[in-house]
């Protein structure tokens, strides 16, 4: 026994002393590049107009600027230091269970750059060439164009090109300063303001902890799957800063934002061209509305969705029956049941998990026409669930169709050096393989089941997860590269579930949501979800990182966005013990009810986890928000109609509305705002009763105790927020506020 505890402690100080050493000393990391700028005296220092935006070379700076405003300064390069740079390299993305990780080695660096020639071009566009160069002697020429937008006068594109066969790095460098704040990149869970970070921009599995101690090491130690503060389903090469600037990269090649330094940020993209915009306004909407020009943008919603709770089920038609009826007792109001195994479930390492093979199991949901003609009558739709792997489905007794094996025959898989179905490790599964979305007549195909397998069964809707783990070695149908291709695959994931959509005269109508995501997935997808957050309260992958990843991705034009109630990732084993707990639930519920899409989840043990429908308090507290949820249903759709317009985010980081009070840029999950009209100020620590609120100039009445305040100038105050009173502040006259006071009484 003595023995048994020896060995017991020396393990557990093992784990202590290397889970130490993974904290406080950690992977380095590369410095900035920096060189210098030499301007050839041939060169005339004039400035010059490109449509409505002025470029000047002054002395050895060079300075960008807009005419409604030509004093302002929008982009500008580091005096004397070059803004150019070029690097060859040799990268590594290692992949396990959807998570990537980078290693790279440099082997060559241009850091000096001299500048040669400026000429305007015949198409009104300015060219800029110059050769790079480094202490040992070796030279590549460059080319830097700006070209005013075609699609709006206030975005300038920039094309940076290099000598392929030499450099297959590029770097820009320009001017920051320490007291600017940089937002957005898409979905970012663990900071709002990235300012003092270095920042890859590289779509994948989350991981499990994001730096959350010991998890994150034990998760790495034996799987790999960890992953760090930065890793992100949905990164996106583009900003909003405190001081208005704005620029964002075409590229989808991995690319770093280094904002580390205190009076520079540098960008750092695998490729030998770089492609982006810099754009020019006045306030952080107009930038918005700027950018999701080039992304395009969310739609409205069906107004089904808004009426009520989408229900998270895995169970089969009793179990459906069953929460029906607990939930009815209560006058839950239903929009409907979101059944993610719809297609089956299988035994795995992990407990029962999905066949992904896309159709209905009938053994499963039995008798599913009369228990979809039931809910019909009820106006209950039903949501199902697909991503683009498929596994074989030999060993499934009730299977209709393999279409594993179907798509394997026609050659819509994605393939590995040997040209064989790429067999990649996710979720639970180390065998399936991946649709290959550069041939149209996979594209097609999938269509064809999506339609055929959920669409023509009655669903409403469907999760389309998945899409971040497209393997870097793979080969495509179409040549692509896939370190090309990768970031693209969730844009175009998305695109094919929205031609289903809209091949079925279905706009409007049906809701797809998905995880994954890149720089144009706002103009495809039509709902997004936080992806799988663990089901705890800190900040790097628990409910504070859900609401910090809504607010950033909607700085990026991802105007809708919701969270599993309740989070997903469950791990009920020692050491941890992450179990969904009752006041954890109940929490979650009430942040929800101030988002677009009010989704339960059962997570991924459902038995390990306290669920809406468990107790009486649990459902009457669910019961009371998803109906506050559908009163704010007039509200929500006048902000989606915001967001079809002009990309504005229905959850709102109060930075949009007060750009000018530097209060608000510390804040990373405390608050946010529904709209314009509203702040919420969710409690998001455990036993916490109050919360401290800060709310800008203006007058707010607090919902729970019609207090009016006036607020001459912004000002943080407490609140008590009991569990069913979260802090929630209207906006006085706003009729938002006359929807909401019957839940005050």
């Amino acid at each position: 026994m003595k023995k048994t505890i020896s060995i017991f402690l020396c393990l557990i100080t093992v784990v202590l002393i290397v889970t130490a050493g993974y904290i406080f000393f950690p992977k380095s990391i590369p410095d900035p590049v920096e060189g210098s700028l030499t301007i050839s005296k041939d060169i005339t220092k004039v400035k010059y107009a490109i449509g409505k935006f002025y470029i000047l070379l002054k002395d050895d700076q060079l300075i960008i600027s807009h005419q409604d405003n030509p004093g302002r300064i929008i982009w500008q390069s580091v005096a004397g230091h070059s803004f150019v740079q070029a690097a060859t390299g040799k990268a590594e993305f290692k992949q396990v269970v959807g998570r990537f990780a980078v290693e790279e080695e440099k082997e060559c660096i241009w850091n000096d750059q001299s500048i040669e020639k400026i000429e305007m071009m015949p198409d009104e566009s300015l060219m800029m060439q110059g050769t790079l160069s480094n202490a040992q002697g070796l030279e590549t020429g460059y080319t830097l164009v700006f070209s005013e937008s075609n699609e709006n006068n206030k975005r300038l594109s920039f094309h940076l090109t290099t000598d392929y066969l030499k450099a297959n790095r590029l770097y820009l460098t320009y001017e920051s300063s320490q007291d600017e704040h940089f937002f957005g990149f898409g979905e970012q869970y663990s900071y709002f303001d990235l300012k003092g970070k270095r920042l890859p921009v590289l779509v994948s599995e989350q991981g499990s902890g994001r730096g959350l101690q010991p998890l994150t090491f034990l998760a790495d130690l034996f799987s790999d799957a960890g992953g760090e503060w930065h890793t992100t389903y949905a990164g996106v090469p583009h900003y909003i800063t405190s001081k208005m600037h704005s620029l964002f990269l075409e590229n989808t090649e991995y690319t770093i934002f280094d904002m580390r330094p205190d009076d520079f940020i540098q960008i750092e993209s695998y490729t030998g061209i770089m492609n982006g915009q810099i754009l020019s306004a006045s306030t952080p909407a107009k930038l918005i509305e700027l950018y999701t020009d080039y992304t395009g943008r969310m739609p409205i919603l069906p107004h089904w969705t808004q009426e009520g709770a989408i229900i998270g089920l895995k169970g089969g038609t009793e179990k459906v029956k069953e929460i029906y009826r607990k939930l009815g007792q209560y006058n839950v109001p239903i929009a409907g049941f979101w059944l993610q195994d719809w297609a089956g479930q299988r035994p795995s390492s992990n407990g029962p998990d999905l066949w992904w093979n896309w159709e209905l199991d009938h053994d499963h949901y039995t008798d599913w026409e009369a228990l979809k003609n039931s809910f019909e009558k009820k106006d209950i739709r039903f949501l199902g669930y697909v991503n683009p792997f498929l596994i074989d489905v030999d060993k499934k007794d009730n299977a209709r169709r393999n279409l594993y094996a179907e798509a394997k025959e026609k050659g819509y898989l994605v393939t590995d050096d040997a040209l064989k179905p790429y067999h990649s490790e996710v979720g639970s599964s180390s065998f399936a393989s991946l649709i290959d979305l550069t041939n149209d007549d996979a594209r097609q195909w999938l269509k064809d089941v999506i339609k055929t397998e959920l669409i023509d069964k009655g669903f409403s809707g469907w999760m389309a997860d998945f899409g971040e783990a497209l393997p870097y070695d793979a080969l495509l149908w179409d040549g692509t590269p896939a370190n090309n291709f990768h970031n693209r695959y969730p844009e175009e994931w998305a695109e094919v579930n929205r031609e289903v959509i809209k091949e079925n005269n279905l706009e409007g109508e049906a809701v797809f949501f998905t995880r994954a995501g890149f720089t144009r997935s706002p103009g495809e997808t039509t709902l997004m979800y936080t992806g799988d957050q663990l089901v705890s309260w800190d900040e790097h992958d628990g409910i504070k990182s859900a609401v910090t990843a809504m607010l950033s991705s909607g700085i990026s034009g991802f105007s809708l966005n919701h969270s599993d109630i309740g989070g997903y990732t469950t791990i009920p084993h020692w050491p941890f013990d992450y179990s969904r707990n009752e006041e954890l639930l109940m929490r979650w519920v009430e942040l929800s009810a101030f988002t677009p899409f009010f989704r339960t989840h059962e997570g991924n043990k459902p038995e390990e986890n306290v669920q809406v429908y468990s107790n009486k308090k649990t459902i009457a507290h669910f019961a009371n928000f998803a109906r506050l949820y559908a009163s704010l249903a007039p509200y929500r759709e006048k902000l989606m109609q915001e967001a079809a317009n002009k990309g504005l985010p229905v959850v709102r980081h109060p930075f949009i509305h007060y750009p000018n009070d530097e209060n608000v840029y510390s804040i990373t999950n405390e608050q946010f705002m529904l709209g314009d009209e509203i702040m919420v100020a969710p409690v998001l620590n455990e036993a916490d009763s109050t919360v401290n609120i800060y709310l800008p100039k203006g007058d707010w009445v607090h919902l729970w105790s019609s207090k009016d305040y006036e607020i001459k100038k912004g000002t943080r105050i407490t609140v008590d927020a009991p569990i069913g009173k979260p802090g929630v502040f209207i906006k006085s006259g706003s009729p938002v506020l006359y929807m909401l006071q019957q839940f005050a009484e």
